[in-house]
């Protein structure tokens, strides 16, 4: 099972966002798919994180992770998308 090396992130993401992103047909880009990822990662992380914060189509404000920092959204949204920093 895919998850972050971060032992804070790997619990945000059990309890956040997990449910949606390691879940086919939930609309949300999958954790590591890089087909889906790549479209997004190209709008910048900026953008990403905007929608992570703020919410953006059927994904809720803060994934619902009331824990988050916005250093945390960008961490999890590397790891999802593919492009952690190599430990």
């Amino acid at each position: 099972m895919l998850k972050p090396a971060n032992a804070r992130l790997a619990g945000l993401y059990e309890t956040s966002c997990k449910a949606c992103h390691a879940t086919p047909g939930t609309g949300a880009p999958l954790v590591h798919d890089r087909v889906a990822w790549d479209p997004r990662w190209k709008q910048g992380e900026a953008v990403l994180l905007d929608h992570a914060v703020q919410g953006y189509k059927a994904m809720p404000a803060a994934g619902q992770c009331v824990a988050c920092a916005p250093s945390d959204f960008q961490g999890l949204i590397r790891f999802m998308a593919g492009r952690e920093d190599p430990a």
